[in-house]
């Protein structure tokens, strides 16, 4: 059989199959695979110092950050790792979030803010972002690529994301 007659051949077996509705694909990858739903969650209990974790960030970043230990929730069925991360600025500014990384499509999601009076008032335009490498989320980059997100796969657990944070890295990375 010529390649012309193959080629003709598959295309009528195609065009059969979805008259008939055999072939019907959501996704080419994974037909099976449904639509991604990000799982329910709570606003966590506000940050306390002595559930503090400082990360590295970079060389050129002044200020410092942190991660409230108590407040990392691993992947999960959603593949997020939220947590509630205090900035504090050199010039003594003190900003609170609490934020997810989408680990998978490598996007950020800020739930709320808090106030000074230890409150959380949820973000009014909270939508999933793409991460991108600028001086204004650097500090949310640094959590994706070295401690919750290593190879773009969500930490399994609050204690390996806890773990990462006090050593440094995620141990999967290569120094």
């Amino acid at each position: 059989m010529s390649a012309r007659a193959l080629a003709g051949f598959l295309l009528c077996a195609f065009v059969a199959s979805q008259a008939q509705g055999q072939v019907r694909f959501k996704n080419w990858e994974d037909p099976d695979e449904e639509p991604w739903k990000e799982s329910a969650y709570t606003l966590p209990a506000f940050p306390r110092e002595e559930n503090l974790i400082e990360f590295y960030v970079g060389p050129a970043v002044t200020g410092k950050y942190y991660i409230d230990q108590s407040t990392i929730g691993a992947g999960g069925n959603d593949n997020v790792v939220r947590y509630a991360m205090v900035v504090k600025t050199t010039g003594g500014a003190t900003n609170i979030s609490y934020e997810g990384l989408r680990c998978d499509t490598g996007e950020l999601r800020i739930y709320a803010t808090g106030r000074a009076d230890g409150t959380w008032v949820e973000s009014r335009q909270s939508e999933w972002r793409p991460l991108k490498a600028q001086s204004l989320n650097r500090h949310q980059g640094a959590l994706f690529v070295n401690y919750f997100c290593p190879n773009r796969i969500a930490v399994w657990t609050a204690k390996e994301g806890r773990e990462a944070l006090k050593r440094g890295s995620h141990p999967d990375l290569a120094r």
